[in-house]
């Protein structure tokens, strides 16, 4: 497996990130749809596979799972990203307290802002965004950033101080993406120039790319802005797969030289 400094956040991630939220909302996602054991399974198999990159959210309902495999794997050996769709500070410290819980854990590697999808989120959810700094400031946070759903949200981050990290959609053909390629790539770019941490989602556009895996693997990777990519897996043939593509073609489209 390939490992990349993460932007500017001092983490190190496997170019590969653990999926938990396939069609997840409300709780619930295919990966949950696993069980506890099942998909706890399943995260120290990718564990055991050079995977250290874990995706969780508040929505999908998968921190328990992410709790269970921790019994068994080092705590200080994976990067654990979650999201919040908290918009105010309250809800964002409640958030915060809860998620340790729920995790087990002393601190949240990253912390995001989830579905955000306005171009003027760093006005609306400074509450929301204050209290994530300040659980950066107590050592609870080590990063913090958006998942981003629209492009003019993506280009607000761009020139945010405050952005740490940025989950971005991102595929060859624009499948279910904030705006055809053509628009998006520029923006990563920028974001990666500015020492953001980037990671990508949607990279098999909902599936829909997944019967050439290694077409969509090898563009997203072949930008060099994008330093891992989050995918939803809810078999051990599935993870051992895609950790086979990740290892044969991430280390052949190095990151680029920031400007």
């Amino acid at each position: 497996m390939d490992y990349v400094d993460f932007g500017n956040t001092g983490l190190r991630v496997s170019r590969l990130a653990m999926g938990t939220g396939t069609a997840g909302w409300a709780g619930r996602s295919e990966q949950t749809a696993l069980g506890l054991k099942g998909l706890a399974d399943l995260l120290c198999r990718s564990y055991d596979l050079g995977v250290t990159f874990w995706d969780t959210a508040d929505e999908y309902g998968s921190h328990k799972h992410v709790a269970q495999a921790l019994k068994t794997v080092p705590r200080d050996r994976v990067v654990i990203a979650t999201k919040t769709v908290s918009r105010d500070e309250k809800g964002a410290q409640r958030d915060v307290e809860r998620f340790l819980r729920e995790l087990q854990t002393d601190v949240l590697d990253i912390a995001l802002l989830h579905f955000i999808s306005r171009s003027d989120w760093p006005k609306a959810y400074a509450g929301a965004m204050a209290a994530l700094s300040q659980a950066k400031a107590q050592g609870k946070v080590r990063a913090v950033g958006i998942s981003c759903h629209d492009l003019s949200a993506l280009q607000a981050a761009v020139t945010s101080p405050w952005v740490d990290v940025v989950l971005v959609r991102i595929n060859h053909a624009g499948t279910n993406m904030d705006a055809p390629p053509r628009r998006v790539v520029p923006v990563i770019q920028q974001l990666y120039s500015a020492g953001k941490a980037v990671y990508g989602m949607k990279v098999y556009g909902v599936g829909r790319l997944a019967r050439d895996p290694r077409t969509a693997l090898a563009y997203v990777f072949g930008l060099g802005t994008v330093h891992a990519v989050t995918i939803g897996t809810s078999s051990h043939a599935q993870l051992e797969e895609n950790v086979q593509l990740v290892e044969e073609i991430a280390p052949q489209c190095k990151l680029g030289t920031k400007s």
